[in-house]
This record gives C-alpha cells, structure tokens and sequence, in this order.
C-alpha cells in the first residue's frame, strides 16, 4: 500500500476539507437560489427535504449561515433548530474521530 496514503492520514485529511468545502459551496449557492426563486411567481422552488439534505451530507454551518445573512427560513423551526442540531451531532463525530485517530 502506498505510504501517503497512510502517513498520519494527510491525504484523507485534505480529501475531507475538499469535499466539506465543496458540500459547504452547494448547500450556500442552492441556500441563494432558494431565495431568488422565492421572490419570483411560480418559479420552481428547492423542496425543503432537500435542503436538509445538503445540511446533513455536511453544509449545515454554510447553510445556516448563508440563511441567517439573507434572511431565507429563518422563521422556520425545521432549520432554525433542526441544522444547529445537525451541525452539533457534525461537530461530535469530528471530535470523536480526531481523539481516535490521536490527532487530538
């Protein structure tokens, strides 16, 4: 087996933040796209099942964000509460598998 792909997990770690960044990026600009749709009359808009999905594949913090600075959602409880706990059980996991992996 190849020695990088092993040596203290560098590779796995940079192939993580790629796609957290990547899954961070769809869930803001769907998040936007939302928005814009919602102001337009009979325009298509993204099922809220949908959102959540993103939020739990890993966009939870972009997406809250995101709805937070341009206001979308932001009465609903679905994600006022339901990403913050998304995010929360996220953050959980992460912890627990650096203090496995002895990174921390």
């Amino acid at each position: 087996m190849n020695g990088i792909l092993y040596e203290g997990g560098t590779v796995l770690f940079y192939v993580l933040i790629g796609y957290l960044a990547l899954i961070s990026l769809v869930a803001a600009v769907v998040t936007v796209a939302d928005k814009i749709r919602s102001k337009k009359s009979g325009a298509r808009r993204v099922p809220e099942n949908t959102l959540m999905l993103l939020g739990a594949l890993g966009g939870a913090a972009a997406m809250l964000m995101t709805m937070l600075m341009i206001r979308h959602k932001t009465r609903h409880i679905k994600f006022m509460l339901g990403l913050p706990i998304v995010l929360l059980f996220q953050l959980t996991v992460a912890l627990y598998l650096l203090r496995q992996s002895g990174l921390l």
